[in-house]
């Protein structure tokens, strides 16, 4: 087979990752319950080969500025093919098996992922730790599976990118050093921890009661993010419409906006994790929640719209590299999170919820309490994953540090057995990090340059959709240059996690 120049490459990559996306999304959302992925890696494996490579490589040196940065996206992801045509049929096999997978509960046979969906929604704490329990051993069945693949990617990814060193590999494809990141959100973590810890015992009482464990295993954890004592005001049927009038307010009107698909409905072996999965920005953008019921249906899905209005926003004529392609996720991740921190704060309550002062302020605390819950088990999985792939090459993966290092960052318990299917692949945490510290800093930005009321101001969406135009394009360190400050300025960030709503 003939390798491609970079431009036909492009052209035929986009067809192929158009077609990976919509099989995506059809078994994320319960349409189909086989994985068929292999398939087409197959059909577009002359994509993926040793010369299509060289060619790309060649042709990056050839060129600089932004065209050499898009001819290495092109470059990274057919390093990433040349890997996934090895292991995908392997893939494929595991997420079929996760798909098959049965759990025995209460005279009911359900599905794994049916299960997950449960556990935030099961009323009673007893009935939560031992479903809890058997999700677990149902899941962690599959870890000799899951670590067999991590060792086969790891074999491969260094031989195709001749960097045997995991941590340092994803270093050079982000263009990042990533001990920095965990020092300044070790730092941020330690620094608002006097303020966590009172309001971590107060929530708990209150969402898990006075007979819990002083502390509670990660089973609860669905049912705290969903709030679930506050269901009853934020219920699951008022989620769509609230959510849409508070994009409107911001100058969004999702149904006008012709690229964004959204898919709300309830199935069975639909994933309860939303997401959205940009086929073919910005023409085809999957925006994918699955409600249950409480404040985090809301949170949920403003974080997704802030993804799909990001990729729905950018200029069509931009080339696939700066459409679809980044080196991480770090950039889009600071719109999601921007958006979804509009649930903490206490106006936004009052106005759509009619709650009184007192209450708006309650329930907007109760929304920056699981923010900062998860960005303290953030930072503690960063630490651990750092740890466990710089050791892997010699160990090969073991789960020594994830229960102590999540379990003392957040209070809840984490079991080491789940400690691979807890590993988002590239180091996903350190993005989700680098965009809580950008999005705080960006919050920061907007409350000085539009007001406190940020959240509801035209002005704010206009500001928006000016850097979703830019695409992927940008870094995030870039994003933070532009609104004066460093890239690990934790101070707005810390300041937010300490201070009351």
């Amino acid at each position: 087979m003939t390798a491609l120049d970079a431009r036909a490459f492009e052209q035929r990559l986009d067809v192929f990752l158009q077609e990976r996306s919509e099989e995506a999304r059809a078994v994320r959302v319960g349409e189909k319950e086989t994985s068929e992925q292999a398939a087409i890696v197959a059909r577009y494996a002359d994509l993926f080969t040793r010369e299509q490579l060289e060619v790309l490589r060649e042709t990056e040196g050839a060129r600089d500025g932004a065209e050499q940065e898009a001819v290495a996206r092109l470059r990274i992801t057919c390093q990433e093919g040349i890997v996934e045509r090895e292991i995908v049929e392997r893939e494929d096999a595991l997420e079929n098996a996760l798909l098959a997978a049965r759990v025995a509960w209460k005279g009911e046979e359900l599905s794994l992922r049916s299960a997950q969906a449960r556990l935030a929604v099961e009323p009673a704490y007893a009935d939560r730790d031992a479903l809890g329990a058997v999700v677990l051993d149902t899941s962690s069945s599959f870890n000799d599976e899951r670590r067999a693949l991590l060792r086969e990617r790891h074999s491969l990814e260094s031989d195709v990118t001749g960097i045997a060193e995991p941590v340092a590999r994803n270093e050079v494809e982000k263009g990042i050093k990533l001990r920095p990141v965990l020092g300044a959100v070790d730092r941020a973590r330690v620094e608002s921890t006097p303020a966590f810890t009172p309001q971590r015992e107060r929530w708990l009482e209150r969402l898990l009661g006075p007979d819990r464990d002083a502390t509670p295993a990660h089973a609860h954890m669905a049912w705290i993010r969903r709030l679930s004592p506050l269901e009853a005001t934020y219920t699951k049927e008022r989620s769509v419409a609230v959510c849409v009038e508070t994009l409107r307010a911001l100058g969004f009107d999702l149904a006008a906006e012709k690229g964004i698909r959204p898919d709300l409905e309830d199935r069975p072996q639909k994933s309860p994790r939303a997401c959205v999965i940009a086929s073919d920005p910005p023409r085809v953008v999957h925006l994918i929640t699955r409600a249950q019921g409480g404040l985090h249906d809301y949170e949920a899905f403003l974080h997704e719209a802030g993804h799909a209005l990001h990729y729905a926003g950018c200029e069509p004529s931009l080339p696939l590299a700066f459409r679809r392609l980044s080196r991480d996720h770090a950039l889009t991740e600071i719109y999601s999170f921007l958006l979804d921190s509009i649930a903490q704060e206490p106006g936004w309550h009052a106005e759509h919820f009619g709650l009184a002062e007192g209450d708006a302020r309650e329930n907007a605390d109760a929304a920056r309490f699981t923010n900062a819950l998860l960005f303290r088990r953030y930072s503690a999985k960063l630490g651990y994953e750092l740890d466990f792939w710089t050791r892997f090459p010699s160990d090969g993966g073991t789960p020594d540090g994830y229960e102590e290092r999540l379990t003392a960052a957040t209070g809840i318990r984490y079991p080491a057995a789940n400690h691979l299917a807890d590993m988002d692949a590239g180091f996903y945490s350190a993005d989700y990090l680098r965009a809580w510290i950008r999005a705080a800093q960006l919050r920061a930005h907007l409350r000085r340059e539009v007001g406190v009321d940020w959240w509801r101001r035209p002005e704010t969406g206009a500001r928006l959709r000016d850097l979703f135009r830019e695409g992927t394009r940008p870094t995030t360190e870039e994003i933070a240059e532009r609104i004066g400050f460093g890239p690990l300025d934790t101070e707005p960030l810390v300041a937010e996690l300490g201070a009351p709503a």
